[in-house]
């Protein structure tokens, strides 16, 4: 397997020792170079050497416009199998509704039984990898110095891709080549589902590619053999075929992200003992007869590269969710093309007392203001630093809107579309105040 998963060597976490284990979502070092940030402009904060730089976000700190999000394909402890340079989460915002890509196919429903499988000891990995490899992909991206390397299944000839959303979260351009081999293509995110970590993604050019046979995951019993395939590690050639078989239904795991602090939580899994490693993210789990029943998305660490407990989205729910991406079907988890872009890094206003605020904690810097979301970072080149905010800035108001924190911000933001016009309001570190009109961005995906 090649891909972008997070397990590495040394990031110990215990195995669970219950049905809903503790997950880890661990940097991906062996992908990229972690994210050293960069300092933005404006003045140095009093007694220091400047603003803070952008890395990891710290429990509370939830950037509005994910451009720190940057995940591979790759889970640990249970990670899941994709995680380079960690940044915030935005959990429960509104998301942008832009105009989706029209197919002409339809994304297939789940086709045969996958029971027959269950009763069969013996399986051929390497018949079923030249089976099943031309219809799964290496999805990799690049940007701002951070590599994620995942899988991807298609679905269509016409290049629906099937992945997991930490597999293209904080991706700009994605490239996409079939079975490690031949030409490689750019892709697009179509859309992503953050709570059920599916995405689905388009190929730019080529024609007749091969879809998967889909099997139905309603069926699988514990105990059926299975095999797993990947972009593990992110290994040049074909993808790497594990097998296994499956050793529970049902399972609910969650994955904190050592970073922030916070956790994602991913329900009715099946577990497997095929090994993963991370860049699996993405990947198919399929049956004896060569019919994916699954996508690879997260695995338990223990210190060791790869992991003989793993954790598969059912491939049913994981193609309702398609289908209703392919549909334009946006909703508070569904975000359709890619969001809506500010440019900056943002925290809410400290309250009182607290001593400071994230990245300018210890400079002694107090806001101007009691409440909004306070600027940390501007990125160069975005309707941010078009209108002048700068680190220290606070945002008080969006399309007429008081916002009083960052939580506020993103879901106003998120409520609109790259392209659109929208007012901003802020207070420097002066206590001025300032108002523009800017011509939102497009974000790296979610």
């Amino acid at each position: 397997m090649n891909g972008g998963d997070d397990t590495l060597p040394g990031d110990e976490v215990p195995a669970p020792s219950s049905s809903t284990p503790n997950l880890s979502w661990q940097p991906d070092l062996a992908l990229g170079t972690p994210d050293q940030g960069w300092s933005p402009p404006g003045p140095p904060a009093p007694g220091g050497g400047g603003y803070g730089g952008m890395g990891p976000e710290q429990p509370g700190k939830l950037p509005p416009d994910h451009l720190l999000r940057r995940f591979a394909a790759t889970i640990a402890a249970v990670a899941v199998l994709a995680v380079v340079g960690l940044g915030g989460y935005e959990l429960g915002n509104l998301r942008g509704t832009a105009s989706p890509q029209t197919s002409s196919q339809a994304i297939p429903s789940p086709s045969g039984s996958s029971s027959p499988a269950a009763s069969s000891s013996a399986i051929d990995a390497s018949k079923l990898a030249a089976q099943v490899d031309p219809a799964v992909v290496d999805v990799t991206w690049t940007y701002q110095g951070q590599t994620s390397s995942g899988t991807g299944i298609i679905l269509t000839s016409n290049g629906e891709v099937l992945t997991n959303n930490h597999v293209v979260a904080g991706s700009v351009q994605l490239t996409v080549q079939v079975a490690g081999s031949g030409p490689k293509y750019q892709a697009q995110v179509v859309g992503t589902d953050v709570t059920e970590d599916v995405a689905l993604i388009q190929i730019e050019g080529g024609s007749n590619f091969h879809p998967a046979s889909l099997g139905n995951s309603s069926d699988v019993q514990v105990g059926q053999p299975v095999v797993a395939i990947g972009n593990a590690l992110a290994l040049p050639g074909p993808p790497t075929v594990t097998q296994g078989a499956i050793t529970a239904l049902n399972r609910s795991v969650t994955a904190t992200d050592q970073g922030s602090g916070l956790s994602e939580n991913l329900t009715n899994m099946i577990q497997i003992d095929a090994p993963l490693e991370p860049g699996n993210s993405g990947g198919p789990l399929v049956n004896s007869a060569g019919q994916v029943i699954g996508m690879n998305t997260a695995a338990v660490t223990n210190g060791q590269t790869a992991s003989t407990v793993g954790f598969s989205i059912p491939i049913n729910r994981a193609l309702s969710i398609a289908s209703l991406i392919q549909k334009g079907e946006a909703s508070s988890t569904i975000q359709i093309g890619p969001p809506a872009f500010l440019g900056i890094e943002a925290e809410s206003v400290p309250s009182a007392g607290s001593g400071g605020f994230g990245s300018f904690g210890g400079y002694g810097y107090t806001p101007p203001v009691s409440s909004g979301a306070l600027v940390t970072a501007v990125i160069p080149g975005t309707a941010a630093s078009g209108a002048g905010l700068v680190a220290g800035d606070v945002i008080t108001s969006f399309n007429g809107k008081s916002i009083s924190s960052v939580g506020e911000l993103t879901t106003a933001i998120h409520a609109d579309k790259p392209g659109q016009s929208a007012s901003i309001g802020w207070v420097d570190a002066s206590g001025n105040s300032h108002s523009a009109t800017i011509t939102l961005g497009s974000g790296p995906a979610e």
